[in-house]
Parts: structure tokens; C-alpha cells; sequence
């Protein structure tokens, strides 16, 4: 393995500068914002701290090598020339995933097949058979960058994205996972220790995440990674780290989390997902419209992601969702307030003028994080 290299641990567009925040802190080196992620520098101890601990990334991918293709058989070359007997082994099984923009191959899928013949081909000439190739579970998922003539072959340390923390029995279908609000949270400023409120909370996304955060929970400490099933994966290193984890973790908060949803069904599923985590004497939640929504206590920070047309298919009054917002932000004096929206037409419904928005790339969705200084009607 080229040890010069630096890993890649990717993010939704917009969350570049808070993952490489996170990775600074979370002790590694070297560390740049890129386009839809950050590189740093670490050894394997540290890799795997930032897998267990990182909030805001999908993936964390380590280095194997890079270097210039024009055509299929440089990089059917430069692939080969990895000892890929010690990283995946004839035991184990293997997958990969191409990922290929403005480059001299186009076809990412002959891009995938040529890496994987070149890395069975390896293993064979030297282990005498070559490994099995598993799409849905491998041991060892591999990723292939092709960015112009460059090329880059990583192992992906987590193997199924970092979003899935590991305490939803059913993943909710949605644009905003959990690795995006976490970051959304980040970017906000939220000093995890104010109250924190979500009036239209769905199954509790941003609420799980803030107290995550503020319990000092390690996103990861409930699943398990591809790095602890590769051949030269260090066990003692993944026990210290979840020991540590577990250590660190706290149980309770001297602050309220509370979400709200009009959806009974939606409130159901996050307090089941509270409990199952451990969380539900921490987040609470109510069945209320925003309109009425009356909390316990006056929040500092309100975090939402209301409906919008990329996320709902129809059926409901998106116009009507965001006026009950506006109207319930309007009895929040002194709270700062973040909104993600995805549709510009459906703002103008808070009756609010935003003080600050950060573009962000949501899967397919350009949405913006939108932040609203709540004052009071005498302020106005």
C-alpha cells in the first residue's frame, strides 16, 4: 500500500469544512476539504477512530494506490501491481464500486469489471484460486475514483454508509440521513448544551442526532464495519476504541430535546427508535401541529426539516405545513432557528426573513440550511 496517500472520508456537498473540522478533531492529520469530502492523513488506529466517531461523513475510504490511465489496460496494470493477497486474501470475499467523471474511460460498470479481474487475477497467480465477489455484503468493498486520468483505488473501511447508526430497525425512507444532520447541526453552531426543539420532527432524524452528540455517543459504537473483517484488521484496536466509546458515553442531559409532528404514526416509530436506543428519557416527543404546538419550555435552537416537494409525493399541503411553522417560530422570541428547504417557492410561507443560508446537496436535491433570528414582536 502506498502509506503517502491520504484517505478520503466523503459528505453530502455543503458539509466539507464541518467534516474536516470533525477529522481535526478527532486527531488526524494533514487534513483539506474537497469537493464532497475532506483527505487526511492517519494511521490505522486512527482510521478506525474516525469510522467509530465521525457524525457528518458516509464514507471512510483508506488508500490503496493512484496513479494515470488513458485506457481499460493501465488500469487493469496499475491494479495489478497490488499485493492484493495480503489486502482481501483468497478467503475472503471482495466487491467494487466505480465512481468515474470527466476521464478517458466513460463506462463506470467495464471500469468496476476490469478492477475486479485484475485484483481475482493477483490473488490467484499467487494464492492458486481466486476470491468470491459478494455485491450485497463483502468482506472487503473496494471503491474506484476516476477523476480525468487519475485514478484511485480505495478499501471503504465501513462498508454500508456511516448514516446507519446501527439503532433503527427499519431505515426511514428520506433524503436526510442521519449523516446529514448531524452535519446540519455542526454547521448551525449548536452548542450542545442549549434546548433543542423540532416542531416538525418526522421519525426524530435531527433529534437523535443532537443527543447523540450531546451524550458523547459514538455514532458507530452499535454496528459493526468492513475493517474489522479485513485480513490485517487489528482486533485489540476495534476493543479499545469500543471500550472507550462505551466509557465515554452518558445516559442523561440537565436539557430538554423534544420534537413535535402532526403524524401520529411518524411520532410512534421515534419513540420506539428512543427506547430501543436508550434515548427515551432524553429525546421526548408529542403528537401536535405546529400551529398549536405548545412546548414546555422556551427553545434556543428550533431544527426542522419540513416537508418539500422533493420529499413527499403529494396528498398534503406543503403551503399549509410551512405556515404552521411560521406560525409557531413566531412564539419562539430569542431562539435561533434552521430550516432546510428544498424549495425556494415554499420559504415565503415562514412570513420570516432568513439572516443566513448554506447551499447543501442532498442526494438528487440542491436544498439550502436557513437560519432565522427569532425576535420579539416588539424587536420587529
Amino acid at each position: 500500500m502506498d502509506t503517502d496517500l491520504r484517505h478520503l472520508a466523503q459528505c453530502s456537498r455543503g458539509l466539507e469544512d464541518v467534516l474536516a473540522a470533525e477529522l481535526r478533531r478527532l486527531g488526524t492529520d494533514d487534513v483539506d476539504p474537497v469537493p464532497g469530502g475532506a483527505l487526511f492523513k492517519a494511521d490505522r488506529a486512527q482510521a478506525c477512530r474516525v469510522v467509530l466517531w465521525v457524525r457528518s461523513a458516509a464514507r471512510v475510504l483508506e488508500p490503496v494506490t493512484t496513479g494515470e490511465i488513458l485506457d481499460f489496460e493501465d488500469l487493469y496494470d496499475l491494479v495489478a501491481r497490488i499485493r492484493w493477497e495480503d489486502l482481501i486474501g483468497a478467503e475472503r470475499t471482495f466487491a467494487v464500486h466505480a465512481s468515474v467523471s470527466r476521464a478517458p474511460i466513460t463506462d463506470h460498470q467495464f471500469a468496476a469489471l476490469k478492477v475486479k479481474d485484475a485484483v481475482a487475477d493477483r490473488i490467484r497467480s499467487r494464492r492458486g484460486r481466486r476470491p468470491n465477489v459478494d455485491r450485497k455484503s463483502p468482506d472487503v468493498p473496494l471503491r474506484l475514483v476516476v477523476r480525468g486520468s487519475r485514478a484511485h483505488i480505495f478499501r471503504d473501511l465501513a462498508g454500508s454508509s456511516l448514516h446507519r447508526r446501527g439503532h433503527r430497525p427499519i431505515q426511514v425512507k428520506s433524503p436526510l440521513s442521519e449523516a446529514v444532520a448531524a452535519g446540519l447541526l455542526q454547521l448551525a453552531g449548536w452548542d450542545q448544551a442549549s434546548p433543542i426543539l423540532d416542531p416538525m420532527c418526522g421519525s426524530g432524524t435531527f433529534l437523535f442526532e443532537a443527543a447523540s452528540m450531546a451524550l458523547d455517543r459514538a455514532p458507530g459504537l452499535h454496528r459493526r464495519f468492513a475493517a474489522e473483517r479485513f485480513p490485517d484488521a487489528d482486533p485489540e484496536v476495534w476493543r479499545e476504541l469500543r471500550q472507550e466509546a462505551r466509557e465515554r458515553a452518558r445516559d442523561s442531559l440537565p436539557f430538554p430535546i423534544l420534537g413535535s409532528d402532526s403524524h401520529a404514526g411518524a411520532v410512534g416509530i421515534a419513540q420506539k427508535v428512543a427506547e430501543d436506543a436508550g434515548m427515551g428519557d432524553v429525546v421526548r416527543f408529542q403528537v401536535a401541529d405546529a400551529a398549536v404546538f405548545e412546548p414546555p419550555f422556551v427553545p434556543q435552537i428550533v431544527a426542522s426539516n419540513p416537508p418539500w416537494g422533493g420529499r413527499l409525493s403529494g396528498g398534503e399541503d406543503l403551503s399549509s405545513s410551512w405556515r404552521s411553522l411560521g406560525t409557531f417560530l413566531r412564539r419562539c422570541p430569542g431562539a435561533a432557528a434552521y430550516i432546510l428547504s428544498g424549495d425556494p417557492g415554499l420559504t415565503r410561507h415562514l412570513g420570516l426573513r432568513s439572516s443566513r443560508r448554506w447551499p447543501i446537496r442532498i442526494g438528487r436535491f440542491d436544498a439550502r440550511w436557513l437560519q432565522y433570528e427569532l425576535r420579539s414582536e416588539r424587536d420587529r
